[in-house]
């Protein structure tokens, strides 16, 4: 009998996260069980997702946070991640994700990770607190793993 791998289980990752695991005073153990998780699990993220990571990094380098030596060796690391873009995305930047933004008072960009996470049935795995609270309010998991 031939044996039947089992698929890989999706969750939407928070730029916060991911950014918790290269600059060391944002660390936390949660960000640290969500990059454990990847042995068994996969992420998809927005459109928005390389952007807000690059952008931070910068700010981080022109801060004295980090260097473009230490973001070279991350950014190794965040490729070899099972990490999957979600090309549809930026087809509801101007309706669902608005939407989701006013009535949540979130960002256009949160509201991305939001309405990923509505869109494909996700858990979603995030500290920003205030996006936590729109996914519960609007019956999204939060990813544990």
């Amino acid at each position: 009998m031939a044996k039947t791998r089992k698929r890989p289980r999706h969750f939407v990752l928070d730029g916060l996260v991911a950014l918790a695991w290269f600059f060391k005073d944002e660390s936390s153990p949660y960000a640290d069980r969500v990059a454990a998780s990847f042995s068994t699990w996969r992420a998809v993220v927005p459109a928005i997702w390389h952007l807000e990571i690059a952008n931070a990094v910068l700010m981080g380098e022109r801060r004295g946070r980090s260097t473009e030596a230490q973001a070279s060796r991350w950014f190794t690391y965040l490729r070899s991640l099972p990490v999957g873009l979600d090309e549809e995305a930026n087809q509801h930047a101007w309706g669902d994700v608005l939407h989701l933004g006013r009535a949540n008072q979130l960002s256009a960009y949160d509201a991305a990770y939001l309405e990923l996470a509505v869109r494909r049935g996700l858990e979603l795995a995030s500290l920003d607190e205030k996006l936590k609270a729109a996914a519960s309010a609007l019956g999204v998991g939060l990813f544990t793993p």
